[in-house]
């Protein structure tokens, strides 16, 4: 027997085998995921804005890769990171407001923790724990809305945790969360918190940025300057976790994705269903992976999404029933088919009360369907501030403006924007007969949506002409609404 022959083939046997480790553990990329609290898209200078809020973030996208046509699903805080962490519409985990999803619903935290990564989150620490049975490996800045202004403890945090993913040999799964620009906005008197730190540069009244679904009323831009501080320290933040993470000497097997988990928090935008309440900026830096400075103006993506695409990245397995779909091959320059519509939903306010809403959205048109409204049932979140307060007020003088708040406060039953002519949803075209047939088929798109998607109010949006049908399977899915 020629044993130097079966010693040569034993070894090439080895060999081989160490590269398909080698390869399966290249595959262990960490992913740093790192959320903005309440941040209009708009507000970042890679997304049009000239005030100039965002240096650090206007410097990463040239690293990485934005989404133009990026939304969550939901644009309340709670519910918005219940999706990102199951893949799921919130009807279907049970988180349909600030609730915990069910325990029997995976998650990422849970999967990738059994997988062999260290998980940590920084901030929004209840928000963002699916249900009571997850447990975070790390947790930083525990104390939500209390530490989470502070981009010198957000850099001491993410050093700490880092050097522990080190010392235990782990890939990482670290969710960052800013409390930035969520209110109380920052301004010169007030930071907002006893452990929060001043901006890098205050803004005026005059230097605001008023959005265009807005009035530009001085008691706007009063609240909006104070909002352009908060939206500075978020980048300041960005910026000392990004630099911790550069230091560690990890960064280029890190997918950092950054995001806001809904949109800023006036009238018409958070914890609702237009445009500029679920449109996010989009940011993925992935070296060797990611073209730097691409741009991706074709595809629609979602936070429903990232589920399946950190599973496909990592290569781990996971869930097969999940509402979203992996956009990796989007990540590596490809085409995507399926990536013409998302679908956007809010069901329970932070009061537990239901003011359902559905509605589907390409990159040209919006649809809109509100099952609460009857004429009588009158909307309030608590993220109105000082905006509505002074829209209000003028609207006392101003009858299209009395219009506006009127609309605000009891909607309609359907709307519908031409967001190429009108991207601040102010001219409502449901009668208007030369959109009948996109209307009709973004009414299909959502129907068929929320038929594959289990959604418990079709049953209203079929029988949306009989609001005593409507308010039953309100009551059924959401409880008696007072």
């Amino acid at each position: 027997m020629n044993f130097n022959k079966i010693f040569g083939l034993f070894a090439l046997v080895l060999a081989l085998g160490s590269v398909s480790l080698f390869s399966q553990s290249s595959k262990n990329y960490n992913i740093l995921l790192f959320t903005a609290d309440d941040l209009h898209a708009e507000s970042m200078g890679v997304y049009g804005s000239k005030a100039n809020m965002t240096p650090n973030l206007d410097r990463f996208a040239e690293t990485g890769l934005v989404f133009e046509y990026a939304h969550v699903n939901t644009a309340i805080c709670s519910p918005s990171r219940k999706i990102i962490a199951t893949g799921l519409y919130g009807h279907n985990s049970g988180a349909m407001g600030f609730d915990p999803t069910r325990v029997d619903v995976p998650n990422i935290v849970d999967t990738l923790k059994n997988a062999g990564y260290l998980t940590g989150v920084f901030c929004k620490v209840v928000h963002s724990t699916p249900n009571k049975t997850t447990k975070w490996d790390y947790v930083g800045l525990e104390q939500d809305m209390a530490r989470g202004r502070s981009p010198t403890l957000f850099y001491e945090h993410t050093k700490r945790f880092l050097e522990r993913a080190k010392t235990e040999g782990k890939p990482f799964y670290l969710m960052v969360n800013s409390e930035d620009p969520h209110r109380p906005y920052c301004s010169p008197e007030n930071l907002g918190h006893k452990d929060a730190e001043p901006p890098s540069f205050f803004f005026s009244p005059d230097e605001v940025e008023v959005p265009g679904f807005l009035p530009d009323l001085p008691g706007v831009r009063e609240e909006l300057a104070n909002y352009q501080n908060s939206v500075r320290r978020l980048d300041d933040t960005f910026g000392r976790v990004i630099e911790a993470l550069d230091e560690s000497g990890v960064a280029d097997s890190t997918l950092v994705v950054f995001l806001s988990d809904n949109g800023i928090a006036v009238p018409f935008s958070k914890a609702n269903v237009y445009h500029h309440a679920n449109r996010t900026p989009l940011i993925m830096r992935m070296p060797h992976v990611i073209e730097r400075g691409s741009r991706d103006r074709t595809h629609l993506v979602s936070e429903v999404d990232f589920f399946p695409t950190f599973l496909d990245l990592t290569d781990i397995e996971g869930p097969k029933r999940l509402n979203g779909r992996s956009f990796l091959p989007l990540l590596k320059g490809r085409k995507q088919e399926g990536r013409k519509t998302v679908f956007k939903q809010i069901d329970k306010l932070i009061s537990q009360k239901a003011y359902p809403m559905r509605s589907v959205q390409d990159d040209r048109y919006i649809y809109i369907y509100n099952p609460f409204s009857n004429g009588k049932r009158r909307y309030k979140n608590n993220n109105e501030g000082q905006s509505m307060k002074a829209m209000e007020e003028a609207a006392n003088s101003d009858p299209e403006l009395q219009a506006r708040v009127r609309l605000f406060r009891y909607r309609v039953r359907q709307e519908f924007y031409d967001l190429k002519e009108d991207p601040n949803c102010l001219i409502n075209l449901m009668e208007d007969a030369g959109y009948a047939s996109e209307i009709s088929r973004m009414k299909a798109e959502l129907k068929k949506h929320m038929k594959s998607a289990t959604d418990p109010m079709l049953r209203a949006f079929e029988n949306m002409g009989d609001q005593t049908v409507v308010e039953r399977v309100i009551e059924e899915v959401y409880g008696k609404q007072g």
